[in-house]
């Protein structure tokens, strides 16, 4: 995902009492190792997002990578982009992935890309001129009663014919397939490493954080907000990745 933050999740492997997530240190820390063991195709979620903004980037405009993380979608699009006529802002309100994502972007291999790191809501964010935005896993993260102003927000800055790209974990309609998508999903996790109490605890850490919606919410939103189309372009389990056009 980027340079830093590959030391591996071990964060709730032992009991402890049950406290919100946060994005902290601790957590940025091991945020690759968490994120790719956690989230099902999130390197294919990653390589596509660098396709996408190829093909939708166009010269001269920005894009907006909201709720950066390390930047893993940032450096997905940034050595992407056969061009440097853009400007690319990576923002996300955690001193912590700021930083880290602020030391790889120095690293050579990166640097002189035509990316700005900023520390900030990205409720607030002044977005103009856009031609692609991403939210990847980060809308989940955000007060429900505040998405649909993020949502146009975006719509509004977006260039004619611009993308936003959402990634989020979901829920179902259905109980029933709601139940099954998440207990394959935890079977996912601990094929991958993680124990129960690893699982368990972590749920409960999200629980009054992650608030997941169906895929018709967002189509929804995005139709309020006045995007011409959208649709899921990916999806594993509980998790998906939408594209919409404006």
């Amino acid at each position: 995902m980027t340079g830093s933050g590959k030391q591996h999740d071990n964060i709730f492997a032992s009991p402890q009492a049950k406290s919100d997530f946060v994005f902290d240190e601790k957590v940025a820390a091991v945020f690759t190792d968490m994120i790719n063991r956690s989230v099902p195709g999130y390197a294919t979620i990653l390589s596509m997002i660098g396709v996408l903004s190829a093909r939708y980037c166009t010269p001269g405009s920005n894009m907006y990578d909201l709720g950066c993380s390390l930047g893993g979608a940032s450096l997905a699009m940034a050595h992407q982009i056969p061009h440097q006529d853009y400007r690319l802002f990576a923002i996300d309100n955690s001193p912590a992935m700021v930083g880290r994502l602020s030391n790889t972007l120095a690293e050579p291999d990166s640097a002189g890309l035509p990316v700005t790191v900023l520390c900030e809501d990205v409720c607030t964010t002044d977005i103009s001129n856009a031609s692609v935005v991403v939210l990847n896993f980060t809308l989940q993260f955000i007060a429900p009663a505040r998405r649909a102003a993020l949502i146009q927000r975006i719509s509004d800055g977006l260039r004619p014919g611009g993308i936003l790209i959402l990634s989020e974990k979901i829920r179902f309609p259905a109980p029933s397939l709601n139940e099954l998508f998440i207990d394959l999903y935890h079977e996912f996790k601990m094929a991958r490493g993680y124990s129960e109490l690893e699982v368990s605890q972590k749920r409960a850490a999200l629980e009054n954080v992650l608030i997941p919606e169906t895929i018709n919410d967002h189509k929804q939103r995005f139709q309020d907000a006045g995007f011409q189309s959208c649709d899921v372009w990916f999806q594993c389990f509980n998790f998906a990745s939408m594209v919409a056009v404006r």
